[in-house]
């Protein structure tokens, strides 16, 4: 099987951009050569890779190798990186960063001033993601460096940039909004709304240390319809306190008992060698006052 970049860049392409015309125009080809290569490809592959639908989706094969084509070609951008870096010291290749939404509103902005601030040159391209999208998307090629909340085990060279807490969302106008802390059980008489999107783990296992049964009201997938729940006094939810800036007027956080913590960490992938830029921007993380401890 002789399979090259190209046709693994085509066949992402026509994937992220749903289309052979828009693939066309990301990779600045013409659409003719688009559908070509990715024939070529399948011919290679013995089976379509690509239903040509509109919007365009992966066959069933497709959905098998796309993972191993993002991997490949974040592989092959990590070897030009390093070869044009081992020349040139100063060459900052632009990389890609996977976030949890919590940490893209209330760390992000003040690890961009840091990167700024130290690598004036590199471009980071941040991409929101559910938090249990993340780590995948980093290992699948999708993205070159990620934000993980409590990675186990601690990704080596990775660089713990933050710790928070969970605690109690509530309106402003409850009778728990202008206490100092609060138990746990004090929520128990309002409907627990979830999100889904990585915190229901961390939620059940802050019961589990409360000793109260893990019963929620209501689940609900995305973060901001969950705020807008609350907003409208269906329930009271938990979230981590860097949620704080993504909180209307309208609503609070208020710390809980018994203490929960999680960990961020900034790291590159497990399975494949790091993208240089990646490598210099957690050093340059490094330099946050109070942050910016190294992973074993």
């Amino acid at each position: 099987m002789d399979v090259t970049l190209r046709q693994l860049s085509v066949f992402v392409a026509v994937v992220d951009h749903e289309g052979f015309g828009t693939a066309a125009t990301a990779l600045n080809m013409s659409q003719s050569s688009v559908s070509h290569t990715l024939a070529t490809l399948e011919r290679s592959l013995s089976g379509e890779v690509v239903r040509r639908t509109t919007p365009a989706r992966p066959t069933a094969l497709g959905e098998v190798l796309l993972p191993h084509a993002r991997a490949t070609l974040a592989a092959a951008r990590a070897f030009d990186a390093a070869a044009t870096t081992h020349h040139d010291n100063d060459n900052t290749e632009p990389i890609s960063l996977s976030v949890p939404p919590t940490a893209a509103r209330g760390l992000l902005p003040s690890l961009l001033r840091q990167w700024n601030t130290h690598l004036p040159l590199l471009e980071v391209t941040p991409f929101e993601a559910v938090d249990d999208e993340i780590e995948q998307w980093l290992e699948n090629g999708t993205v070159d460096a990620a934000i993980l909340i409590d990675p186990q085990p601690a990704p080596p060279g990775g660089l713990h940039v933050a710790t928070d807490r969970y605690e109690a969302v509530v309106r402003t106008d409850h009778p728990l909004a202008g206490e100092q802390t609060i138990d746990l059980a004090d929520l128990l008489e309002d409907p627990l709304l979830v999100t889904t999107s990585g915190f229901e783990a961390p939620l059940r296992r802050l019961h589990s240390m409360a000793g109260i049964p893990f019963r929620p009201t209501r689940r609900i997938r995305e973060l901001s319809t969950l705020l807008a729940m609350l907003e409208a006094g269906l329930g009271v939810g938990v979230l981590p306190s860097l949620a704080a800036s993504m909180l209307p007027n309208t609503l609070t956080l208020v710390p809980l008992r018994p203490l929960l913590e999680r960990r961020l960490v900034l790291t590159g992938p497990a399975t494949r060698p790091w993208h240089p830029s990646v490598t210099a921007l957690i050093a340059a993380s490094a330099h946050r006052p109070g942050q910016g401890r190294p992973e074993a």
